[in-house]
């Protein structure tokens, strides 16, 4: 069942990010009034689900005064993200908070990335089904450790973070030659069936919660929280300046429907949890999804936290050229309002 629900998704996925690329790449950069939006799986993205349901964005948009038309996509992987919103093909795109700021680092002075809002503090679970492998040090060359984006993504960003501490700076993508890039859904089914080439996979919910419950030879080796020191920001929205500047309604509509979904979420678990399986076609039972809205580690917010660190990390182990003072550094200032970090 797992596997043919996941294989139509990353079908869909695919063939969106197509008919982004060859429908819009080449068209001019729209006017006020429209906004191309495009996220990844998981109940990370609950924000922009209880967006979309609720027609938040047209919401705000009237009362600014502007009827905005939003077209969406579900895409996997940071890369995919990054190369449609650099080809104009996508006006704002989501991904874990390294690949955001590396693009804010290598579009400085040319399209200006910076980030919009976060979409939520929630772990992510580097999980294996190998028994002998209990820790970091265990894994070895036999082993397959899946990503939505191997190398890049927020999952091997934080690897890579991790193991410059454990085994020194030089070091810091010794786990990249073990990764292999898979969209979460398809990685889960690899996990739970077991053997197969994939026996690792770091990741995010509702995907671990799934593992872990379906095999019980799968268990969790690390966290991004274990290795960040604690709660974090996982996702984040991201778009240039050129759309930020020549769209200011819409942008401000739209920053102002992920407050309102961030600020209903809590009060509303229920209907949140109904919504997240109406929007992304799950068929995981609703008193599964809500207990994973309510697990207190996940935190449903559009305010940054620990973003810092990824940012002083990365530089240090020379993936970002850019010193950032500061977390507003690399948001764009209707973030600046809010606490953050």
């Amino acid at each position: 069942m797992f596997s043919n629900i996941f294989r139509s998704r990353r079908n869909a996925a695919s063939a969106a990010l197509v008919v982004f690329a060859l429908g819009f790449a080449a068209t001019p950069a729209h006017g006020e009034g429209t906004l191309r939006v495009a996220q990844q799986f998981g109940i990370a993205y609950l924000i922009l689900d209880v967006v979309k349901d609720q027609k938040l964005i047209e919401k705000h948009g009237k009362q600014a005064g502007v009827d905005i038309k939003v077209e969406w996509a579900q895409i996997s992987g940071a890369s995919a993200m990054n190369e449609a919103l650099l080809a104009g093909a996508l006006d704002m795109v989501s991904a874990g908070v390294p690949p955001a700021l590396v693009l804010w680092d290598r579009t400085r002075g040319k399209q200006n990335v910076k980030l919009v809002a976060a979409l939520g503090s929630l772990p992510n679970y580097l999980l294996s089904n190998n028994p002998a492998v209990k820790t970091l040090d265990d894994f070895s060359s036999k082993d397959r450790i899946a990503v939505p984006a191997a190398g890049v993504g927020f999952q091997s960003r934080t690897l890579q973070i991790e193991a410059a501490k454990r085994y020194g700076k030089d070091n810091f993508k010794r786990f990249d030659d073990i990764s292999i890039s898979l969209p979460h859904p398809d990685a889960t089914t690899a996990l739970i069936s077991g053997g197969l080439e994939v026996n690792a996979h770091f990741s995010s919910a509702p995907f671990y919660y799934q593992a872990l419950e379906r095999n019980p030879a799968v268990h969790k080796v690390i966290s991004s929280y274990d290795i960040l020191g604690g709660p974090a920001t996982f996702n984040v929205l991201y778009t240039t300046q050129k759309f930020h500047d020549a769209n200011p309604k819409t942008y401000k509509a739209f920053y102002a429907a992920l407050a309102e979904a961030a600020a209903w979420i809590p009060a509303h678990k229920e209907e949140a949890a109904a919504i997240f399986i109406r929007q992304q076609n799950s068929k995981l039972p609703p008193a599964f999804v809500k207990q994973i809205i309510d697990d207190p580690e996940n935190q449903f917010t559009i305010n940054p936290q620990q973003t810092q660190v990824y940012a002083d990390k990365l530089r240090e182990i020379g993936v970002l050229q850019s010193r950032a003072e500061s977390w507003k550094d690399y948001f764009f200032d209707e973030a600046h309002a809010n606490p953050g970090s």
